[in-house]
């Protein structure tokens, strides 16, 4: 492709013309500097599509120049060019990433043959990876049920952000897909070549999660037999996904605000910091405002990493969801049996399962599915193969129970109050707006009612 930009890198005056003159009649923009620092700032300040150094030049050689570049770009393709033919540095170049060797009285059409070469190469990895992301993205959505207004602003907000670099905080119930969020974001972005690394920090004790993220060297700790790479470094080029970041003691959040902040990591038991480049996406069921509060999670690493918050709502506010939740679960599971008819559920069953609260969100949807397909009798699913928890009708949060006979106000009240909390997460603020009272009014009713438990075991749900 004709245009294509070129930087040659040669102390030899002459050989910088020569292959500048050489090159601009096939068409390539051509630019020549006769050093390798010289060559570096080019890089930082303009993109090239080849870069052509020699391997013996003063001040920084070829294979240092080589080694810096790829720092900066691993995609730039190099040649390296020399005078002298020597397997042992050709063999030196190509290790450290050269993707051609050649000897400097090589023969017109063979230097504009291993050009091409390479330029071809790096045009089909490009391609190969511009296809890639677009598949990621399309298959990726596609796992990602929803149609309501609010699970339609998430989708927007995913598409706006993904190409960005900047860190993203998800937010939600435990079960709302975040990770499946975290995924799609990968996938959209220019980074969906690179690797996804997922980590749940409240899974590890705090020993082995400052091991896991950071890595550290032989000897460090009892059983640190040989020097470990930590998942920042396996995630270099891609995307790092950290659940649960509420669940990270005070010391781990100190090194992960230097991630943020340096781009940098120091391994247990070692000295020197390593670059690192990743994109972090963080998430977490917990508040992180009334852990700072507590003093359990610090503010300066919630605002680095709160730059773009993404709100997922629990599956209780975009009940028009769920139907289309379960028929994507009912052909995953109905695919999954060895054998039998493929069985189908019931209007009743679904009219249950929509009025359901969902505690749980999609995960604990999905289980109940599985669950039906698994134990239910005849092809229909209907009401009775579901678990008893959702037949109750005081389970559904759909309606008040004003169908019941001799209800009373207060019950009413209670029940209202009780909707309003769960509906807005127990956000006492937005609750009371909506109820139209002020927050001190709010307050005396929990305590009337006794709510406050119901409160405390909603916020144990979430975390």
């Amino acid at each position: 492709m004709a245009g294509e930009k070129i930087l040659i890198v040669d102390d030899e005056k002459s050989m910088c013309q020569f292959l500048s003159i050489m090159l601009r009649k096939e068409g390539y923009q051509i630019t020549a500097v006769n050093t390798g620092r010289k060559a570096l700032e080019q890089i930082k300040n303009q993109r090239f599509d080849l870069v052509i150094s020699d391997i013996r030049m003063s001040g920084m050689d070829g294979i240092e120049v080589l080694s810096e570049i790829k720092k900066l770009d691993s995609g730039i393709p190099v040649i390296i060019m020399t005078a002298y033919a020597s397997q042992k540095t050709a063999i030196d170049a190509l290790n450290h990433g050269a993707v051609h060797y050649l000897i400097k009285h090589a023969k017109n059409d063979e230097i504009k043959m291993v050009v091409q070469n390479a330029l071809d190469m790096k045009r089909v990895r490009t391609e190969n990876a511009i296809l890639k992301k677009q598949i990621g993205r399309s298959s990726n959505m596609k796992t990602i049920i929803g149609k309501s207004e609010e699970f339609e602003k998430v989708f927007h907000l995913v598409d706006k952000v993904a190409d960005t670099d900047s860190t993203i905080l998800i937010v939600g119930e435990s079960g709302t897909g975040k990770e499946l969020i975290a995924r799609a974001i990968h996938c959209r972005s220019n980074r969906s070549v690179g690797p996804f690394v997922s980590v749940n920090c409240g899974a590890l004790p705090e020993s082995l999660l400052e091991s896991e993220l950071f890595g550290h060297v032989k000897g460090s700790f009892t059983g640190a037999i040989r020097d470990k790479e930590g998942l920042f470094k396996v995630a270099q080029g891609g995307t790092f996904f950290l659940d649960e970041v509420g669940e990270t003691s005070l010391t781990i959040q100190v090194k992960l605000l230097r991630v943020l902040q340096e781009r940098e990591i120091i391994p247990v038991g070692g000295t020197n910091p390593m670059k690192v480049d990743v994109r972090l996406v963080a998430a977490t069921n917990a508040d992180l405002e009334r852990a700072i509060e507590r003093e359990t999670f610090r503010p300066d690493l919630f605002y680095r990493l709160n730059v773009i918050p993404i709100q997922l709502p629990p599956l209780r506010r975009r009940r028009e969801d769920i139907p289309l939740l379960v028929a994507h679960f009912m052909k995953k599971h109905n695919e999954r049996r060895s054998a039998g008819a493929q069985k189908k559920i019931s209007k009743e069953a679904m009219d249950v399962l929509v009025s359901y609260r969902w505690p749980g969100n999609v995960r604990e949807l999905e289980n109940v599915i599985e669950r039906a397909v698994i134990l239910a009798d005849s092809t229909e699913i209907g009401v009775s193969a579901l678990p008893e928890k959702l037949r109750a009708r005081e389970s559904s949060s759909n309606g008040l129970i004003t169908d019941r006979a001799n209800v009373t106000l207060e019950e009413l009240e209670k029940e209202y109050l009780l909707k309003v909390l769960e509906d807005t997460n127990w956000q006492k603020k937005r609750a009371s707006s909506i109820l139209g009272i002020n927050a001190s009014t709010l307050y005396r009713k929990i305590q009337r009612y006794g709510l406050e438990n119901q409160g405390k075991k909603e916020t144990v749900l979430q975390d």
